[in-house]
């Protein structure tokens, strides 16, 4: 397989607890949002972050991202420690790295169309193309994600689209610059049921075709086994469990990870 496309080691970030005026003249207090994280990301694979809210996740997709700066331990992507990039080289690092957001009604500027919302990354990160060629990038994103006719859908304001296709929007914009790994933050868990298969299964054929990595973030398990091929399991800033994604889900040793899993809803349970 070679190296990994991704690896994070001993990841560490502590948020400072807001004092009140008791508390003006005590040590400081600190949150330790992740401590000490440690895994390695596959080219073209899926892993699995997963915890309830507050477990830290979200945290080590801003890390990775590096949105925020880590208090401690390293992140190398594609062979190349990017802990304390800044300037050019974190620039080029963005290009090759996006977000999809669970939102689809926040994450995209209502004043703006579809096709400027998904020119965006080029605008930044794509200076050689010309106009003409950026918007035939857009196009091209939006016929992947099947937004379709694109032309027609370039011209639209995302309060003209459903949940569906803002959140194919959201994923179009995070494919055009070509990343080789995408940070998906919970990006269902805000759509109908109905229409959560069709992104899950979308994001999967993107991974087939394009051989991109995703870091796939959530607290609902069932979605979990459709997309991941590992899982780790966050619970205070740890990883409590860590291996494929069937071997945890279906023998989980540790009991937060049993508890995460008898929080799925059963549909024939709720039917007696």
């Amino acid at each position: 397989m070679g190296a990994p496309l991704l690896e994070v080691k001993d990841l560490a970030k502590y948020f400072p607890v807001k004092k009140g005026l008791r508390q003006m003249f005590q040590p400081p207090q600190y949150v330790r949002a992740v401590d000490g994280v440690s895994f390695a990301l596959d080219r073209g694979k899926v892993l699995v972050l997963a915890g309830e809210s507050g477990s830290g996740k979200t945290t080590v997709a801003r890390l990775v991202l590096r949105a925020i700066d880590p208090d401690a331990g390293t992140i190398v992507f594609d062979g190349q420690d990017i802990t304390r990039l800044s300037g050019r080289e974190l620039r080029r690092f963005r290009s090759l790295v996006h977000m999809v957001y669970q939102d689809p009604y926040a994450s995209l500027n209502p004043r703006m169309k579809v096709a400027d919302i998904v020119a965006e990354p080029l605008t930044i990160h794509d200076r050689a193309s010309t106009r003409a060629q950026r918007h035939e990038k857009v196009l091209k994103s939006l016929e992947e994600v099947r937004l379709e006719p694109a032309a027609e859908i370039a011209q639209r304001l995302p309060h003209m689209l459903s949940g569906g296709q803002r959140q194919r929007v959201a994923i179009a914009r995070a494919l055009v610059t070509k990343p080789a790994l995408i940070v998906a933050d919970e990006p269902v868990s805000m759509l109908d049921v109905s229409v959560r298969g069709e992104i899950l299964e979308l994001m999967q054929g993107l991974k087939q075709r394009h051989g991109i990595s995703y870091l796939y973030i959530t607290h609902d398990l069932s979605t979990a086994r459709y997309v991941g091929d590992e899982i780790a399991v966050m619970n205070a800033g740890r990883i409590v469990e860590h291996g494929p994604i069937d071997k945890v889900l279906l023998d989980p040793q540790h009991a937060y990870t049993r508890a995460l899993i008898d929080a799925i809803p059963d549909p024939d349970r709720a039917a007696h």
